[in-house]
């Protein structure tokens, strides 16, 4: 593929269409106006109640900057993000999930009586139609370590964790390959990974489901061995069949920014570890048929960008682009050119 370069029309149109699923700086701004503001009054709502808030560190997406600005359902979209707000709090006023979180619930209808408010397996949902913005307010236990935090799940599951490291895990990989001339960024591979992910769930009706956490690891990992290209097709053609042998072999994924020690657990049938908790297996409850589930959709992905390659050399422009309809969904070919 030595002849390929970023003058080639499959690199300008998924160029194109990642800038067309990324957030815009204009809605940054909103958000970042209107988390400011929520953060505050529910804060306020928790402290009037003896609630200590310790910290209210940017997690999720927004804060890792590798969101995207609307989602894929079926061959339509709808316009909005999610954003999380994490709010860590003593363990002493309460000491249990299901107690802390009905507390955070109140404080949301509270401060928000007229908005939609849902409570999921970790978080307070609050969604708002005139910005077309959902919130997950996670309330996470401290711990003696400042940039350390529990997060409780409705199972009883208790979770050590870094909303500080996790941001920083992503960014600092985004700084790295920005910094480089001449080749793709990670964020926006991660915003092309999560597209294909949501593309594939919705047409396979969900037989396995991919966290964005996990999308996270899988791109941190893809871009650690098999790098970042010149061309967004080349990077993504590369990246789908490196993971695919990887999740094939069932290799463990981690990373040593935090730790130089992996602790994969044996008896589960795939690793992928917390870049920043190594016991935290974050497909521990993956059986072995969703492990291979996940790799023929990584081997399936990886043929079909090699092909949309070929045909974009060829100069067989219509026979690239229903490759990228089949990766990416129908709507690719409405926001390419």
């Amino acid at each position: 593929m030595s002849q390929y370069s970023t003058k080639s029309k499959l690199h300008v149109r998924i160029r194109n269409f990642v800038s067309w699923i990324a957030p815009e700086k204009k809605t940054r701004d909103v958000i970042k106006k209107q988390s400011d503001e929520i953060r505050e009054k529910i804060k306020k709502k928790a402290e009037d109640d003896g609630v200590t808030v310790t910290n209210m560190p940017y997690s999720g997406s927004f804060a890792k900057k590798n969101g995207l600005r609307r989602h894929l359902q079926g061959e339509t979209t709808n316009e909005g993000q999610d954003v999380d707000l994490a709010f860590v709090v003593k363990r002493d006023k309460e000491t249990e999930f299901a107690p802390l979180i009905e507390r955070f619930k109140k404080y949301a209808e509270q401060a928000y009586p007229d908005t939609k408010i849902t409570v999921t397996k970790s978080s307070v949902k609050m969604e708002f139609t005139g910005t077309k913005l959902t919130y997950d307010i996670v309330p996470m236990f401290a711990t003696d370590d400042p940039e350390k935090q529990l997060l409780i799940r409705n199972n009883g599951d208790e979770i050590k964790t870094s909303v500080q490291k996790h941001t920083a895990f992503v960014r600092n990989r985004t700084k790295e390959t920005n910094e480089e001339d001449g080749i793709v960024v990670f964020n926006d591979c991660s915003r092309l990974f999560k597209w294909w992910r949501s593309h594939k769930e919705q047409s396979t009706n969900d037989i396995i489901v991919l966290p964005s956490f996990l999308i996270d690891m899988l791109a941190a990992k893809a871009l650690e061995k098999a790098e970042i290209n010149t061309t967004y097709a080349q990077t993504l053609a590369n990246w789908f069949s490196y993971l695919e042998h990887v999740v094939r072999k069932k290799e463990t994924i981690w990373f040593d920014d935090y730790y130089k020690t992996p602790k994969p657990d044996n008896s589960k049938p795939w690793n992928v570890l917390d870049p920043v908790m190594p016991d935290n297996n974050v497909v521990k409850s993956w059986s072995g048929w969703q492990v291979d589930e996940l790799a023929d959709w990584l081997r399936d992905a990886a043929e079909i960008m090699n092909r949309a390659i070929v045909a974009d050399l060829q100069g067989r422009d219509s026979d690239s682009l229903e490759q990228m309809k089949l990766l990416f969904g129908k709507i690719f070919s409405s926001h390419c050119d």
